[in-house]
């Protein structure tokens, strides 16, 4: 990972802490891809992807979450909920456009129905 997503991720760490969330996991790797972050809102497992763009040439950082990005999240998260107690799940996406002073967009519950 390059510097500019370690800071974006260790600044959307921050932010979940802050607002009360337990970070379980960061950079959670299985064959389907990584989880950004892995944490815990009172009782429920949030998957967060975190996604920077420093421009906007290809598109800011919400158009970086394509379907099949959510198809690896998705399955990413089965993996990682394998075995484990059921639990209430929500995908939260965090996102930054801009690298010098990047402003967080924090969309909870991001593939909710």
């Amino acid at each position: 990972m390059n510097r500019a997503g370690a800071r974006a991720e260790d600044l959307c760490a921050e932010l979940l802490r802050r607002a009360g969330l337990r970070i379980l996991a960061r950079n959670w790797h299985c064959r389907h891809g990584e989880i950004d972050l892995v944490a815990e809102d009172g009782g429920t497992l949030v998957f967060a992807e975190v996604r920077l763009r420093r421009n906007a040439r290809y598109g800011g950082a919400a158009e970086s979450v394509t379907r099949a990005k959510r198809q690896r999240l998705l399955a990413a998260a089965r993996l990682y909920l394998a075995g484990r107690k059921e639990v209430a799940c929500r995908f939260d996406v965090l996102l930054l456009d801009g690298a010098q002073q990047p402003s967080i967009e924090w969309i909870r519950d991001a593939f909710g129905d």
